[in-house]
């Protein structure tokens, strides 16, 4: 069984355009090995012998809030598994978050750079816990971005801090908690509540800093992710195949988490 907890896709009319611009965003750092569609995404989970993915949108714009959100309700099936999102400078982010909850939906992706807002912000504080009390769980884009230059909006010190804030649920730190910043997630947020998935990690950080940091935190709170289209998953689950890790955390890692925390029977 796997469960990559962490992909992409598009509505059908506008993935090739969507696809496109983010590979001239991150000059060309990147690229994909679908077309973006749900269609790619489902051939790729068949090659690759993926069970199911949790699709994660960003909402970029304020106007996308409802078609996204119903576009995510529309892709769930057997197969496909897909988060709703809020865009941080919403006029009602109760009605947003409520309106996601409504959808059936199980949790929101929050992109910092993409949407531009700082972790550890304030005014997202009110946002996570009302989306947390809700039962949602939030999943974050986490450090490095190629298509955005420094200052990052999302330390795995601005995470700790956010895991302090916050009264239980479940907060998901993509890139192993922090893309390139991977020391200092070993100095923050190993031993937090923070899960972590290892979306475009295998080829990136190094697997003995990788071993450390599951050891110290627990593969109960470490989730497999590939970020497609930007990974293939098939190679990510061969590099944590090769690993020196026990069967049972390798299960944890590619699947029971995920079944725990969405609540898959």
């Amino acid at each position: 069984m796997v469960i990559d907890f962490h992909t992409h896709a598009f509505p059908d009319k506008i993935a090739q355009r969507a696809i496109a611009s983010l590979i001239e965003g991150c000059n060309g750092e990147y690229m994909p090995c679908s077309d973006g569609t749900v269609s790619g995404l489902v051939e790729n989970m068949d090659k690759f012998g993926v069970d199911i993915s949790v699709v994660q949108p960003v909402i970029t714009k304020l106007s996308q809030t409802q078609t996204l959100n119903l576009w995510a309700k529309e892709i769930t099936g057997e197969r496909l598994i897909s988060f709703g999102g809020i865009h941080p400078a919403t006029d009602d982010y109760k009605r947003d978050i409520d309106f996601v909850c409504e959808l059936g939906l199980p949790g929101i992706k929050l992109h910092p750079e993409y949407q531009q807002f700082e972790v550890d912000a304030s005014h997202m504080l009110k946002i996570y816990d009302y989306a947390l009390s809700k039962g949602l769980i939030i999943l974050f884009h986490a450090g490095y971005d190629p298509a955005y230059p420094p200052p990052i909006h999302s330390s795995p010190e601005q995470f700790a801090k956010v895991s302090r804030e916050m009264q239980g649920g479940v907060i998901v730190a993509a890139h192993l908690g922090g893309q390139r910043q991977w020391d200092d997630v070993e100095k923050h947020l190993v031993g937090t509540d923070v899960y972590l998935d290892t979306s475009m990690g295998m080829n990136y950080y190094p697997h003995e800093q990788f071993l450390r940091i599951v050891k110290g935190h627990g593969a109960d709170k470490i989730l497999f992710g590939s970020d497609a289209p930007w990974s293939r998953a098939g190679e990510e689950m061969e590099v944590l195949n090769s690993l020196s890790l026990t069967q049972e955390e390798k299960d944890l890692i590619f699947y029971k988490n995920a079944e725990r925390i969405l609540n898959i029977k």
